[in-house]
């Protein structure tokens, strides 16, 4: 197993803001701003996953996955004008 600091991108993960994309503070951005940018994080997790990633973990972050992406469909919904 290899260790890696916090922050610390792996070559052959693509940028995400989970691993030291470019991107706003959270605490900066609107709802709709943070709904995307966690939606593109869930993307990311999911890209990582079916391309073999931590396969250790596989069905724990597949299902952390589903979760996310059913509370930020719920959070779209109610923030929705």
């Amino acid at each position: 197993m290899v260790t890696r600091l916090p922050g610390e991108a792996i070559a052959s993960m693509a940028p995400s803001s989970v691993n030291g994309a470019p991107g706003g503070d959270p605490a900066e951005l609107t709802n709709p701003e943070l709904l995307q940018q966690l939606g593109d994080d869930r993307r990311w997790l999911l890209q990582q996953l079916d391309s073999g990633q931590w396969p250790e973990l596989r069905l724990d972050l597949a299902a952390l996955e589903r979760e996310l992406g059913q509370l930020l469909e719920q959070a779209g919904e109610r923030l929705a004008p």
